[in-house]
């Protein structure tokens, strides 16, 4: 209560702040610096007391919160004079300067001027609505006098000095009395790009078009007999048509006669060729329209066939990057044949017969692999200028170029690899000009990259032919479009630098599969078919027969049984020493399946339960290799004195087997017995229905699957000598060509294979029937079981996506928290906006980095993406670094309308700060944002 009397009414805490001095305690230093007065008379107290009410007053303002600051500094503009208010504004403008300014009074004229020329006349009109002085730049002589002279306009007079707007009126004035016609009146005048306008009426144009069909048909019928009395065909083919052979001379004649009559109304295919496929349809057969069928009726459609060619025929390896977009831009009179690379010669000749049905084409094209040199037409074949006199060779292109059009009639072959920039490409065209008698064209080589050198210019030609006229357009213009053409070649360099980094990346993964699939094959061909179990030789014999059976295959030996011979010696002298093992007594899966089984007329549930009781012997064939290759093994070395695995490690890996073959060892023998005395009312559902309800076993045996699968990984890799026994036991006859880790999958295929046996058997029974009822039960079983394997297969991929986030992720806190799993990832940027108090309508946002968003079912994880190339490639790889996570339950999202500055954007609001994001498409915001919302709906009802 003291203090208020004193001069000054100041709070205790205050004296303990920064701006207490204690070296000043005097009682007169103390009433200066706390006082209400201010000394007038000493300058020197007046700016020190003001010094400190400042310094006292700035620390007031560090202790409010910002609405306490907006209404201190709204009193202190209010109190100010116009002197002081433009001082704050100047600062303000130096401290933040505007962002948004008219660059016509910003900038020079002349750059204003030069900016506005990029405007068409239609803007440059609205862009004087917006002020004056915008009116005076766009209505400048330098932008409209160009326009105008361009089209012709000239001013009938000189403009005054200080006149402007001139051009601009005279360019409206011309426009609005410029004539035009609508549509149909310019089809009636000018007519139409597809049928241009020759002033004729219908009957007049229907009777020169019958005109110039019959000159046609007189010039064919004499170009014939010209060509029949000089020579026959190349192909030896006869000119009279085989439907014509044993008729009569009068037959004949009607029938001429009826087809010219006719020939009017399909006069089309003498303007394009009888077979005209659709823009990139693979022709593999025969495809003849029904106006090329009528015209082969009679001998005058033979000769109009013979003399008008079937288009072009563009022969397409499968080894050509990113050929789909080839495909897309083909011509309609282009015939494509796309053929497999690993094929042959005859393979692709007879393709290519097909796709032509006996046309001859007026040029082929070759789009393959290959370079300056050679041409790559099949693995097997190259073709150069050394390899073109090969028996194979010679014959597939005489055989090929028999389909071709004379070359007296522009018949060729254009090949797309840059032959003719080497010295012995050209060799190879001229080479082929003089066997086949045709013009060969290639590429010159002129430009750069692996396939823009087709861009390049052509060669015109070599051989006899050399001397017809050469068309117009490009040689490969006349097959592809040029856009699809120009783009092509500019991806297929970088689709080729793609795959021979996926070539070498997968190649070893690629080699292995295709082995062991070619493996299993065998291995399931030599067990199930030629029973090589049940023939008497011992375990050592069959593995060499097995192993010189696979080195004579990776070799190419043209005396197979010498070889074979020698191997065995080999192996007999490597293998001396080691112990024989006893015969596999194994009984063969289908061993006694037909002498189980009725041999009457079987209905359709029979037929099922056969296939029911078959694969169940080859299941259990499987499971029981589990057993015998590597349980019995490994037991036998635990019981001597080298054992390979503990006891633990092995009654965690085989014990649930052992429990799962009784089991079916039981199901089979039930199934046996009823289908030996099969009937119409025999009942099988009963059996599935008592197997159902010992289910828990392959509960026990699943849920326990990952730490059998994770015990073999540790043993193998911690322990050597199960690690030779892996290698030697694996992927072997008695295994069924399988490894150990696929055997222990069988029972997870089990189950779908029993889903689908027992619906094929539900669908052959029919309600009434007696066994009805249990297999619907049984079903029914069986499809919640495969439901738990698929939420268990779920949750394994959940935790190995989460491991994988974790590591991708740097800095990222732990993610195995609860029943967490992965939903999405997505890639966005990241923006900012300068002033967040303009409307979303006008707000402007920058780009300030890339961010990737991995959504969980509980929170949202945002992080900083950065891509590191790598050097001399075109390939990358994403960083991510943690940048914050937001639990969904307390995330909402607000979507930003399309604006002139921002599209495809959004805002993530959690509890303490926001994030505005964008995408490229609006689909994948679409897609993203419904799934959010799904997540964060999710979360709320959990919850709650």
């Amino acid at each position: 209560m003291d203090l208020i009397g004193r001069p000054h009414s100041v709070k205790l805490w205050q004296l303990s702040g920064t701006d207490y001095e204690p070296q000043r305690s005097l009682k007169q230093g103390m009433e200066r610096r706390f006082s209400s007065w201010t000394p007038l008379t000493n300058k020197q107290s007046n700016l020190q007391l003001f010094e400190e009410r400042v310094k006292l007053a700035l620390h007031w303002f560090d202790l409010w919160n910002d609405s306490q600051r907006k209404h201190l500094l709204h009193s202190l503009l209010m109190r100010s004079t116009k002197s002081q208010l433009k001082y704050c504004r100047d600062m303000l403008n130096e401290t933040v300067p505007v962002t948004r300014a008219d660059f016509t009074a910003v900038l020079p004229r002349f750059l204003s001027l030069y900016v506005m020329s990029f405007l068409s006349p239609m803007d440059l009109c609205s862009a004087a609505q917006v002020s004056w002085h915008w009116r005076y730049l766009t209505e400048q002589d330098c932008l409209w006098s160009g326009r105008c002279i361009k089209r012709g306009w000239f001013l009938p007079y000189a403009p005054r000095e200080k006149e402007f707007g001139a051009w601009k009126y005279h360019y409206i004035s011309c426009v609005s009395t410029l004539d035009w016609f609508p549509p149909r009146e310019a089809a009636k005048i000018f007519g139409t790009l597809n049928q241009p306008s020759t002033g004729l009426t219908e009957d007049e144009e229907e009777r020169s078009k019958e005109r110039r069909v019959r000159q046609k048909i007189k010039e064919a019928l004499q170009g014939e007999k010209r060509l029949s009395m000089m020579h026959r065909r190349p192909w030896g083919s006869n000119p009279k048509s085989e439907a014509f052979r044993g008729r009569s001379p009068q037959t004949v004649r009607s029938c001429s006669d009826l087809t010219i009559r006719s020939l009017p109304s399909l006069c089309w295919p003498l303007k394009s060729p009888p077979i005209s496929p659709k823009r990139g349809q693979l022709l593999d057969g025969a495809q003849v329209t029904s106006a090329s069928r009528s015209l082969k009726v009679n001998k005058v459609s033979a000769s109009l066939t013979q003399t008008v060619s079937a288009g072009l025929l563009l022969l397409l390896s499968n080894r050509i990057p990113a050929y789909e977009l080839v495909l897309s831009g083909l011509k309609a009179e282009v015939i494509v044949v796309l053929y497999d690379h690993r094929g042959t010669l005859s393979a692709l000749l007879a393709q290519v017969e097909r796709a032509v049905s006996g046309q001859q084409v007026r040029r082929i094209g070759l789009l393959v692999p290959g370079g300056t040199e050679e041409i790559y037409l099949v693995n097997d074949s190259i073709l150069s200028e050394r390899t073109l006199s090969s028996p194979d060779l010679m014959d597939f292109w005489e055989q090929l170029f028999a389909l071709v059009a004379p070359g007296q009639q522009g018949g060729g072959i254009d090949i797309f690899c840059p032959l003719a920039a080497s010295a012995s490409g050209l060799t190879l065209i001229r080479n082929l000009s003089t066997l086949t008698g045709l013009v060969v064209r290639a590429p010159l080589g002129l430009a750069t990259g692996s396939f823009q050198n087709i861009l390049s210019e052509w060669s015109s030609g070599a051989g006899a032919a050399a001397s017809v006229e050469q068309d117009q357009a490009a040689p490969p213009l006349q097959y592809i479009f040029d856009d699809v053409l120009l783009n092509w070649c500019r991806q297929a360099e970088w689709m080729e630098e793609v795959l021979v980094r996926l070539r070498a990346t997968l190649e070893l993964q690629l080699q292995q599969a295709s082995v062991q699939a070619r493996g299993r094959a065998l291995g399931l061909f030599l067990w199930e078919q030629l029973s090589l179990d049940k023939l008497c030789v011992s375990r050592e014999l069959s593995e060499a027969l097995t192993e010189g059976l696979t080195s004579l295959t990776r070799e190419k030996e043209s005396r197979p049984v010498e070889f074979i011979s020698g191997f065995l010696s080999r192996w007999t002298e490597i293998k001396e020493g080691e112990m024989k093992q006893a015969a596999n007594g194994q009984t063969a899966p289908h061993e006694g399946l037909m002498q189980d089984l009725p041999q009457s007329t079987l209905d359709w549930r029979c037929s099922v339960g056969r296939e029911v009781l078959h694969s169940e012997r080859l299941y259990l064939g499987r499971l029981r290799a589990v057993l015998k290759v590597y349980q019995e093994p490994l037991m036998a070395a635990f019981n001597s004195s080298r054992p390979i695995l503990g006891y633990n490690d092995i009654q965690i890996i085989f014990s649930p087997v052992t429990v799962i073959v009784q089991l079916h060892s039981l199901f089979k023998a039930d199934l046996q017995t009823r289908l030996q005395h099969w009937g119409a009312e025999q009942c099988v559902g009963d059996v599935f229905v008592k197997f159902c309800s010992k289910l828990n076993i392959y509960t026990n045996y699943l849920n326990n699957y990952i730490t059998t699968i994770c015990t073999i990984d540790k043993c193998r890799e911690a322990n050597p000598a199960f690690r030779a026994f892996l290698k030697r036991a694996d992927r072997t006859l008695p295994t069924h060509m399988l490894s150990l880790q696929e055997l222990l999958l069988c029972p997870v295929w089990r189950i779908q294979e029993y889903v689908t046996l027992l619906q094929a058997l539900t669908s052959q029974t029919r309600p009434g029937h007696p066994d009805y009822s249990d297999l619907c039960s049984a079903l029914n079983t069986m499809l919640q079981f495969r439901t738990f394997i698929q939420q268990l297969k779920g949750n394994s991929e959940a935790g190995r996506q989460l491991e994988e986030t974790q590591k991708l992720i740097q800095g990222c806190p732990n993610l195995n928290e609860g029943n967490r799993h992965l939903i999405i990832t997505q890639d966005a940027m990241l923006l900012k906006s300068p002033d967040e108090q303009i409307p979303d309508s006008l707000r402007t946002f920058e780009h300030i980095c890339d961010v990737g968003l991995f959504l969980f079912n509980d929170a949202l994880v945002l992080t900083r993406r950065k891509l590191e190339h790598t050097p001399f490639t075109v390939s990358h790889r994403s960083i991510h670094t943690f940048l914050a996570s937001v639990a969904t339950s307390s995330l909402t999202v607000r979507e930003i309308l399309h604006t002139p500055y921002v599209r495809h954007a959004f805002v993530l609001d959690g509890p303490h700060r926001s994030w505005v994001c964008a995408m490229e498409q609006e689909e994948e915001r679409e897609y993203f944002l419904s799934v959010l919302r799904s997540a964060i709906n999710s979360s709320l009802n959990e919850h709650h």
